[in-house]
């Protein structure tokens, strides 16, 4: 008997077996027929055993069965097929850093023995699944970076009771933080950064001993930090910066957090002074304190920190001297690892101590600007080899700009702007090959642009504008910088001469600025090639000739501005080519001839003005001419027509050549021209016979001298005759021509008859 139940077990222990197997097979094959894009599974295909595919994992004990899959960074795009749940005996589900989207499956739930799940960097939304609180064996839960929302579930500490990691961060959850987050006992990390959070911090996840991790950035989340959040005596990284947080750093901090080394209270509203005990961490690596209200001085021994990496203090009301409050820039000195140094747009004033220059030359960032800030930059600047970045604008700053500058050959970004620089740009500065950004406008910098600045290879923006006491020509070699993308800048200066036809190679600059200076000679016609300009603003120098009419190869320009020149000739029909154009200004030149009437097509044009020139002709009435209030046509007296605000002259007898009665301006001329002949030849008849007749030489000269009159006279009545006529009628071309023709024909028939 016990043979034949043994014989009928083992075929049913087949068939589970061949169900299972069926299984798990089908449901990677739903998973992969669910993506829009699953070209890294080609591998998924009966050839061989599922066991043996990418990012499958099989059971070692049950060896037809799925335990693990593994799938982050294969480009996968599509929609998790619910079919996921019946891979019933997963432990490990990772499908991070992919492009699936929708929902989280609500079968999920049925994967009993999920210990990990990472669906993080996706674009997946909805709720928060809430049937992951039956995966009871969950010890990773990672959904940060989706588009999730919804509350987090307030039970989460009572169901996924064993969680080691949770990251939620980078989704639009909303509500409050949950307090049964304070029962996971085993909770090492926990991240809820960048949520909509908002709401107090539970006061009871001080009970969270283990606690290692704790970001709650980039919330919503008021009131103070509960006292027993400093208890945890594990926590490695503490951060909460972002948030409406408000309440002072208690006095023994530094007795709190032994083993910290990230603590992040930034950008809330904290006030009181910075306790000098905060020194006592001497494990911290980064300290962000900054957009606070403090008080009061730095704690000058931070140079204790010497694990220190970042420290970020700017925008928090912190002062410093002549006297006293500096000293922590000497301290640091000792902190040899030091990256990153913001003390930005605070109280600080008085002279910058020249201690700075013995930070460690690991140093990249130092911001120092926006203070009140003065004195010179140390001469031994260019000890500070590794930085990166140098920030000293806005403040009082003053004396020359260091040559030992040029020894920062990392630096990739120099603000200066807005100080009291003066001298020479150091010629050093054409060392800094790895120059970005080279800003130092609004100083009292003088003499020529150095040449070598065209050895900055890699530089994207260069502003040296409004020092006014800058002079000499543009360099050719920085208009060769086809590296130049940002904009460029040498507004209201004394440069003068001519632009180079080398600006045709700044074929990747957005802004080009030269206002306010001495330039003069022709626009030169390469400027057409620098085709991704957006603003070009030439305005206020002395430029002459004709605009070019390659300035319509740039169609993407938003702004010109040529006000303030010597420019003559016609408005190019090209610019009728600039979709893109917003703002136009020719204000104040000897522009002649109509304003084209493809301007007003222009649909993104919202402001032109064209006023103080020598226009002429019908002012067009659609587009931007529409809108009075931001056209200038001003002092153009040869202009007519537009639209009825303007208050212009008819442009009729321009447009139909005809007068208000119908008659020809032609007709009109011609009979005039042709009376005043007839008439002028009967006087000259008359006064012939009567000089003919005089018997006396006193007599005749008397006549003579009167017919002499009368022909000067009477030349000079139809020139002045014929011109008013031009004036009063405003005569197109045509008219021009014969008018001119009978006034000589009439001078001619004075000089023969007289």
């Amino acid at each position: 008997m016990a043979v034949c139940n043994a014989s009928l077990l083992v075929p049913s222990l087949l068939s589970i077996l061949m169900i299972a197997v069926a299984s798990d097979e089908a449901a990677l094959l739903a998973f992969k027929a669910g993506l829009s894009n699953s070209s890294a599974l080609d591998s998924w295909n009966g050839s061989t055993g599922f066991c043996s595919w990418e990012g499958v994992t099989c059971s070692r004990r049950r060896p037809t069965q799925v335990e693990g899959l593994s799938l982050p960074f294969l480009g996968l795009a599509g929609t998790i097929s619910p079919a996921i749940g019946n891979l019933t005996f997963l432990q490990i589900l990772n499908m991070s850093s992919n492009e699936l989207y929708g929902e989280i499956p609500p079968s999920i739930g049925r994967l009993r023995r999920l210990q990990t799940l990472d669906m993080g960097s996706n674009m997946l939304s909805g709720m928060f699944p809430a049937n992951l609180s039956f995966c009871t064996s969950l010890t990773t839960l990672i959904l940060h970076y989706n588009q999730l929302n919804g509350q987090i579930p307030v039970d989460i500490g009572n169901t996924l009771t064993h969680l080691q990691r949770l990251s939620l961060m980078n989704n639009t959850f909303t509500g409050f933080i949950p307090a049964s987050l304070a029962n996971l006992s085993s909770l090492s990390a926990v991240s809820l950064k960048g949520n909509r959070l908002h709401g107090p911090i539970p006061e009871n996840l001080g009970k969270l001993a283990g606690l290692q991790f704790l970001n709650f950035e980039n919330n919503d989340l008021s009131g103070v930090i509960p006292p027993s959040l400093y208890n945890l005596s594990s926590l490695v990284t503490f951060a909460v910066g972002g948030n409406n947080l408000h309440g002072n750093i208690p006095a023994d901090i530094g007795d709190k957090f032994p083993r910290i080394e990230g603590f992040s209270l930034g950008a809330n509203q904290f006030s009181g002074v910075i306790p000098s005990s905060i020194s006592n961490l001497t494990t911290l690596k980064g300290l962000w304190l900054s957009i606070n209200r403090f008080s009061g001085f730095v704690p000058p021994n931070l140079g204790r920190l010497q694990s220190l990496r970042r420290l970020f203090l700017h925008e928090t009301d912190v002062e410093a001297n002549d006297r006293e409050g500096w000293e922590f820039i000497t301290s640091m000195a000792n902190c040899s690892q030091l990256v990153t140094l913001l003390i930005a747009n605070n109280s600080f004033s008085g002279r910058l101590p020249s201690s700075i220059v013995n930070l460690s030359t690991t140093i990249e960032y130092l911001y120092l600007g926006y203070n009140n800030i003065s004195g010179h930059i140390p001469s031994d600047i260019g000890n500070l080899v590794g930085l990166n970045v140098l920030e000293i604008e806005h403040s009082f700053m003053s004396g020359l700009i260091p040559e030992s500058i040029g020894k920062l050959v990392n630096l990739v970004q120099l603000y200066l702007e807005n100080n009291s620089f003066s001298g020479l740009i150091p010629p050093s500065i054409g060392n800094l090959t790895q120059l970005e950004w080279l800003l130092a406008p609004n100083n009292n910098l003088q003499g020529p642009i150095p040449a070598n600045l065209g050895k900055l290879k890699y530089l994207q923006i260069l502003n040296l504008s409004m020092n006014y006491n800058l002079n000499g020509s543009i360099p050719k070699e920085i208009l060769g910088l086809t590296s130049l993308s940002s904009y460029l800048d040498l507004s209201y200066n004394s440069l003068s001469g001519p632009i180079p036809s080398e600006v045709g190679e700044l074929h990747n600059l957005n802004k080009l600025v030269l206002s306010g200076n001495h330039f003069s000679g022709e626009i030169p016609a390469s400027i057409g090639n620098c085709i991704v300009l957006e603003f070009l603003l030439l305005d206020r120098n002395s430029f002459e000739g004709s605009m070019p009419k390659s300035l319509g190869n740039i169609k993407g320009l938003r702004v010109l501005n040529l006000t303030m020149n010597k420019f003559s000739g016609g408005i190019p029909d090209t610019l009728g080519s600039m979709d893109g154009l917003e703002e136009l200004y020719l204000a104040q030149n000897n522009f002649s001839g109509p304003i084209p009437s493809v301007i007003q097509n222009l649909t993104m044009l919202s402001e032109i003005d064209v006023s103080f020139n020598n226009l002429q002709g019908e002012v067009p009435k659609g587009g931007v001419f529409r809108n009075l209030t931001y056209v200038s046509i001003a002092g153009n007296n040869m202009l007519c027509g537009g639209v009825p605000q303007l208050h212009l002259a008819s442009c009729s007898m321009t447009n139909t050549g005809k007068n208000k009665n119908g008659w020809s301006k032609s007709i009109i001329i011609a009979l005039a021209t042709t009376g005043s002949i007839l008439l002028l030849i009967s006087l000259v008849v008359l006064t012939h016979i009567f000089c003919k007749k005089a018997g006396r030489q006193k007599t005749k000269n008397r006549l003579c001298l009167w017919r002499k009159h009368i022909r000067e006279s009477l030349i000079m009545h139809y020139q002045w005759e014929l011109m008013d006529s031009w004036k009063q009628t405003c005569l197109g071309k045509e008219d021009m021509v014969l008018s001119t023709n009978a006034l000589w024909m009439t001078k001619i028939q004075v000089q023969l008859w007289l």
